[in-house]
């Protein structure tokens, strides 16, 4: 039988022409580097696909100015919180099988009350982070 990769630990592009490449086993913040490297030609039009399972609240803040983020919760439950550019900060709880779309340009972090396993598709060029 052949082995099927994990979309924890190797995460998928979307690309242009309507094209699915798996990438590169995860290992860490730096991986996103070689990733917008690999992908540049796709510009803003691809989607990293990924798959996470969180223990903790995020230490971090993150942004996506190329495009909006979708986030399904496949498993547990989160707090998503997403500060918009006017101040206005919005909490949407997600239990398993909801979703929330992180609009473009738009401050976004999660905090979690046990575990939760959330699925990502993701605008990912120009990425920030910032600390929480």
């Amino acid at each position: 039988m052949t082995e099927v990769p994990s979309l924890f630990a190797q995460f998928v592009h979307l690309g242009l022409g309507a094209t699915a490449e798996a990438q590169p086993a995860f290992d860490g913040m730096a991986w996103y580097e070689g990733y917008a490297a690999r992908t540049a030609n796709d510009g803003a039009e691809g989607r990293l696909v990924s798959l996470y399972r969180f223990d903790a609240n995020w230490t971090m803040w993150e942004m996506h100015p190329a495009g909006e983020e979708l986030v399904v919760c496949v498993g547990g439950a989160m707090t998503l919180h997403q500060e918009h550019a006017d101040g206005t900060v919005a909490t949407l709880r997600l239990g398993m099988g909801d979703y929330a779309i992180n609009p473009r340009g738009v401050w976004h972090t999660a905090d979690v009350e046990e575990e939760a396993t959330a699925l990502f598709v993701t605008a990912g060029a120009g990425t920030e982070h910032r600390a929480r």
